[in-house]
C-alpha cells in the first residue's frame, strides 16, 4: 500500500509538517517494497483550495491512506471519496509514524477541521 505524509524537507531526517493543504512536500511510502519517494506539493502556492488540490494530487498518486496530524475538510471530502483512509499522526517523526502504522497502533483522524480558507493559515 502507498502511504502518503506531509513533511517539511524531502529527505527522510526531516520531519512531519503540521499542514497537510501547504505542506512542502509529500512522502510517498510503499510498504510493500520499503521505497520512498517525495512529491513536490504545488498546491503549497495556491491562493486557495490547497487542501483540495493536495488531496487531488495523493488521489492521482494511487495512494492508500495518509498519515498527518490535521485535514481540512474539504481535503477530507476528496480523500474520502476515494477511499483513502486518514491517520493522526503521533509525532514528527516520519519513521515512528510508519513503524506505528505498520504496526497497526496509529489511530484514525477523526477531528477534521474546517479549513483555512484564503487565510493561508498553517
Amino acid at each position: 500500500m502507498k502511504l502518503a505524509v506531509p513533511v517539511n524537507e524531502n529527505n527522510m531526517n526531516t520531519t512531519v509538517c503540521p499542514s497537510f493543504g501547504r505542506t512542502p512536500y509529500f512522502l510517498i511510502f510503499e510498504t510493500d517494497t520499503k521505497e520512498s519517494i517525495f512529491l513536490d506539493n504545488s498546491a503549497a502556492a495556491s491562493q486557495g483550495g490547497a487542501g483540495i488540490k493536495a488531496a487531488q494530487a495523493l488521489v492521482d498518486n494511487h495512494v492508500g491512506a495518509v498519515l498527518t496530524p490535521r485535514c481540512g475538510e474539504n481535503a477530507a471530502t476528496v480523500l474520502q471519496a476515494a477511499q483513502i483512509k486518514l491517520y493522526r499522526t503521533m509525532s514528527d517523526s516520519i519513521e515512528d509514524n510508519l513503524s506505528a502504522f505498520q504496526a497497526g497502533t496509529l489511530s484514525l483522524l477523526e477531528e477534521i477541521h474546517p479549513g483555512f480558507h484564503n487565510h493561508g493559515g498553517k
